[in-house]
């Protein structure tokens, strides 16, 4: 009897220790799912994705607060990201092990870990190395979902719908770069503490966090092994998962991916995004360096235009490269036409007077560029790795993930020597235009050398060194008679009570103004190498585009899919006469 009633009570145990488990943990799918949930669990992983870039360039919007608040030097802020993403590369070669353990608990909990960084890590950090840390471990687990969250995307896209779902994808960091500068153009002018973009930032990060810890699934093992060219194939896929070896089509990964069609295109794409990292880390600073006029909150809201029409052109481009059924023209084109746009844009970098929109007008054209080329070759690069294994499809994402990562880590370490000026402007910038308005509201003075009153800044700079001299000494009824005698006879003594009352300011540019003077005339030049450098990754793209899979004419791939239809029509007929009743092609394209 004690035996019967336990019984019960053990099962129900079971079941609900199990209904948790699958909830949390065991997420994969059996059966390939309809339209519906497919699309529900695509738009989980670019929420996420979006979350995920959100996090990691929000530093971007505030870099000159940063730099300020801890006295750390430009390049010293650059290394953070270098180290970062050096960090990011090999966790992304970890990530590779998604082939094995699954994509989805990496995702779900990945953001669990970044929101709390974000939202408690960056603002109680009370050093510029707290500071530094926590960005590397925000590094460290986005370069593993930049592994995991594409191939979630490749997972439950078919080839023919790749290009589409994949501009989707990569809205993930150009969203998550506009998220960033959307919020703080719109905040900074009233949240003045820079800690306050991370907070917000961590509790968006914590709600996507529980929204992919319940909502977000993944195919099993047998189903995501197999190559899906349509949603046609899906009853195929099924029938075929059943007699999948995981194991042995797993064995000798880096054998398998190691190949220039696959190395090859994912060094293109990373040279030819170098100017898309410096939007991501440098834009603003640029912005407020180069050009006159821009405060942080206006430099957000230029990079605006440029986040926006990326975004835009990405969905566009993806459903038109999935109509036309082909990817390698596109790549041309926008490899192209990043080109041309780069150089005009580079061209007005010593043009510091260039207005705000017509600033606007190039990088949205330089934006659509990229654009055009990037959604195109993220289907095919998934699509060549497919070529090779379709079940080691994290592990070739995982071959872009490193390069692209140690691509991003070379350029951020190389652009402080390249701009080797920005520093004095970015430090110190801001403080010497504030003195210089202030000196210059000052009133004419009259000094000995002159017949007719100069302005105060004037006798300042024409006596550098001499008021320099004086500046050493608080209060200045400490200054040494002789020193006293000497300024009285060079300037006068109105000058020297005139510059009494601008002390600060004087001494503001006294101590760095021929520093931020200099740095101002080199600066646009070093910028305008570094613009160079990134024709350049563009140059290099193109003819890489050669060793991807795809067609370049519609026409023939058209055909090809016709063909590949009717050879799973043709299978499907063969397993249902070999006894897999039940077994029919699945609706819908």
């Amino acid at each position: 009897m004690a035996t019967t009633e336990a019984a019960p009570a053990e099962t129900g145990g079971t079941r609900q220790r199990g209904a948790i488990s699958r909830l949390l943990w065991y997420r994969s799918l059996d059966s390939y799912p309809d339209t519906g949930p497919r699309v529900f669990f695509l738009a989980v992983v670019v929420i996420a994705t979006i979350l995920l870039y959100y996090e990691l360039y929000v530093a971007g919007a505030v870099a000159p607060a940063i730099i300020a608040h801890y006295h750390m030097s430009f390049k010293y802020y650059v290394d953070i990201f270098v180290v970062s993403n050096l960090v990011g590369a090999f966790a992304s070669i970890v990530a590779g092990l998604a082939d094995r353990w699954g994509r989805a608990n990496l995702v779900a909990y990945g953001l669990g870990v970044t929101g709390l960084l974000i939202l408690f890590g960056i603002p109680n950090a009370s050093s510029e190395l707290t500071f530094a840390i926590v960005m590397v471990a925000i590094g460290f687990v986005e370069g593993m979902l930049l592994v995991a969250t594409p191939a979630l995307v490749r997972d439950f896209s078919p080839q023919l719908g790749r290009a589409s779902a994949m501009g989707f994808w990569t809205l993930g960091p150009v969203v998550g770069s506009l998220v960033v500068t959307e919020v703080a153009s719109h905040t900074l002018t009233h949240l003045h503490a820079w800690q306050d973009q991370f907070v917000i930032c961590g509790i968006v990060g914590l709600v996507v966090f529980v929204i992919a810890l319940f909502g977000l699934r993944e195919l099993s093992p047998q189903l995501r092994d197999q190559l899906m060219v349509s949603v046609r194939d899906r009853a195929l896929v099924e029938a075929r998962a059943k007699g999948i070896d995981v194991e042995e089509s797993l064995k000798h990964p880096a054998r398998q991916m190691l190949h220039l069609d696959v190395v090859g295109s994912a060094f293109a794409i990373s040279v030819f995004l170098l100017i898309y990292y410096a939007a991501v880390g440098f834009f603003v600073i640029y912005f407020t360096t180069v050009f006159h006029g821009f405060t942080t909150a206006r430099a957000n809201s230029l990079a605006n235009w440029f986040w926006a029409f990326d975004a835009v052109a990405l969905v566009v481009v993806g459903i038109v490269s999935d109509l036309l059924k082909v990817r390698k023209p596109f790549m041309v084109l926008g490899g192209a036409g990043a080109i041309v746009t780069t150089i005009i844009f580079l061209s007005k970098a010593t043009q510091p007077n260039t207005s705000y929109y017509t600033l606007a007008l190039i990088i949205s054209l330089v934006a659509i560029s990229l654009a055009v080329a990037y959604a195109p070759w993220m289907a095919s690069f998934t699509e060549t790795v497919e070529r090779r294994n379709p079940a080691l499809v994290a592990t070739g994402l995982a071959v872009w993930g490193w390069i692209i990562r140690i691509t991003v880590s070379v350029s951020y370490f190389l652009i402080p020597f390249v701009v080797s000026s920005t520093t004095p402007l970015v430090t110190y910038g801001t403080s010497v235009e504030t003195a210089l308005v202030a000196v210059q509201k000052a009133p004419t003075v009259k000094v000995p050398y002159s017949t007719s009153p100069q302005p105060l800044l004037s006798v300042v700079e024409g006596h550098a060194t001499l008021f320099g001299e004086l500046g050493k000494y608080h209060p200045a009824s400490t200054i040494p008679a002789a020193l006293l005698g000497k300024a009285v006879g060079e300037v006068g003594l109105p000058a020297l009570l005139e510059a009494s009352k601008f002390a600060a300011p004087l001494g503001v540019l006294a101590a760095h103004g021929s520093a931020v003077a200099a740095a101002a005339k080199a600066t646009p030049h070093q910028w305008q190498h570094w613009w160079w450098v990134c024709v350049g990754g563009e140059i290099v793209f193109l003819p890489l585009i050669l060793v991807m899979v795809g067609r370049w004419r519609p026409k023939k791939a058209r055909k090809d899919a016709e063909d590949h239809e009717r050879e799973v029509e043709e299978e499907l007929a063969k397993l249902s006469s070999s006894g897999g009743s039940g077994i029919a092609p699945a609706a819908g394209t």
